[in-house]
């Protein structure tokens, strides 16, 4: 729990998966980013679905909903999933169910951040946040309802209609003011429709930019995983946050950070610092 102004932002693991080391850090070469983290003989990267969770005071928003609990068999063995999902029992640790959520914010519609938006009832598919709007960006959704040959294993479309169908389902184009002090923010990058979002009180932001910097050893602007489409996108958004962050009082909100889900950032000399938030 980071509590910032009259915001409180919570976090909880809704799923422990893995991916490919490659996948995760592109170009820079594994004798440098394998002093970071830890993989397995088969080179795959341990990772995690944070979800965040924002009380505003008048609201509650979650960014993202993870992997889900509608994961097929290959998706299951794709991700390396080794948990089942703890949307609800994350929620209920927090002292939170999921109807009391007023907004879910998706930073884009891949698997691993829209697979929770939706849920198994009496043998139908619903939205699994029956009170919020689900919020994403315009240009996201088209690209989701058209995946094509690279896509088509990340959009799950007749997943996503559900929300669409149910009326819950707004579409913005571009930057928007959520609400006084949520502010989100198409970043483009690691899709053409990536957004992240800006959460701004007393002095204080925290940003949750999603796969843009997925976790801490991401903030250095050439890191970016093989995986986003717009790859020099990704790193003009980074190298303007990244500035922004460091001369401001900001916080990081990680999406996928085994070890870190929301960080503080300074610099040490030469070196760039960042410690979780207590």
């Amino acid at each position: 729990m980071y509590k910032f102004g009259d915001f409180t932002i919570y976090s909880f693991v809704e799923r422990r998966f893995k991916l490919d080391g490659g996948t995760m850090f592109g170009i820079v070469p594994k004798i440098i980013w394998g002093r970071l983290i830890e993989v397995d003989e088969d080179n795959m990267v341990p990772m995690q679905t944070n979800l965040f969770v924002v009380d505003t005071g008048e609201h509650k928003l979650l960014c993202d909903t993870g992997l889900g609990t509608l994961l097929s068999k290959k998706e299951s063995k794709i991700y390396a999933a080794q948990s089942e999902s703890a949307i609800e029992t994350g929620l209920s640790d927090l002292g939170f169910s999921t109807d009391d959520i007023d907004y879910v914010i998706l930073s884009h519609l891949h698997t691993d951040h829209a697979g929770g938006t939706v849920k198994t009832q009496d043998d139908k598919l619903v939205p699994r946040f029956k009170n919020a709007r689900y919020v994403t960006q315009k240009e996201e959704w088209d690209d989701a309802m058209n995946p094509d040959e690279r896509t088509s294993a990340v959009y799950k479309v007749e997943m996503l209609q559900i929300i669409e169908k149910a009326g819950q389902l707004d579409l913005v184009d571009g930057d928007l003011e959520l609400m006084p002090g949520v502010k989100l923010v198409k970043t483009g990058g690691h899709t053409a429709g990536h957004q992240g979002v800006e959460f701004s009180s007393g002095g204080k932001t925290v940003v949750y930019y999603a796969d843009i910097i997925p976790f801490s050893h991401h903030f250095k602007v050439p890191y970016v995983a093989s995986v986003d489409l717009y790859p020099r996108d990704t790193m003009k958004v980074k190298r303007e946050l990244t500035r922004r962050v460091l001369a401001g009082n900001f916080a990081i909100a990680f999406d996928h950070d085994i070890e870190i889900p929301i960080g503080t950032v300074r610099e040490d000399g030469l070196k760039t610092v960042i410690e979780a938030v207590t």
